[in-house]
């Protein structure tokens, strides 16, 4: 696979302007290598164009994506790349209007609004699998005992 490419490939793959390319460049955004006055853009920068270019036709403004790759930058040490790839410990999600960054099975951060505080997210398919097997296995009521934290019920009002 091509290791470097040139800002005419970056935009004939991404769709992306050259100006908008350029003036990305110029912000930090997305900065390639330089042989002379030619951009160099790793596999890496490809992959962070097309998915800066994807949250930007799904209505995300630039500088709510500009503050996802600083969160990732500072909070973990992360390119957006390195996030988002298959292999990675990170994935990055969105609903459409939110940006989160799933740190774990259990954690999702939505990192637009507040990033100290997480999301928990609970794997239902996981859960259910676990009650069958605890069911399977004759431990009737140990899912509810240990896995599930039941509100308390709410007192009926005195009429």
């Amino acid at each position: 696979m091509q290791k470097q490419f040139t800002s005419r490939e970056v935009v004939a793959l991404t769709g992306i302007t050259p100006r908008q390319l350029q003036w990305w460049d110029e912000r930090g955004i997305v900065v390639p290598a330089r042989e002379g006055h030619r951009r160099l853009y790793s596999l890496e920068n490809l992959a962070e164009v097309t998915v800066i270019c994807e949250l930007r036709h799904r209505g995300f403004p630039l500088q709510r994506v500009r503050k996802v790759i600083r969160f990732l930058q500072q909070e973990f040490g992360k390119r957006l790349a390195e996030t988002v790839t298959g292999a990675s410990d990170y994935h990055l999600l969105t609903d459409g209007t939110n940006l989160y960054l799933e740190t774990s099975a259990r954690q999702i951060v939505d990192i637009l609004k507040n990033a100290r505080q997480p999301m928990l997210a609970i794997c239902l398919s996981d859960a259910v699998r676990q009650v069958r097997a605890d069911i399977q296995a004759g431990r009737k009521g140990s899912a509810s005992d240990s896995r599930v934290a039941r509100p308390p019920r709410r007192a009926k009002p005195a009429s």
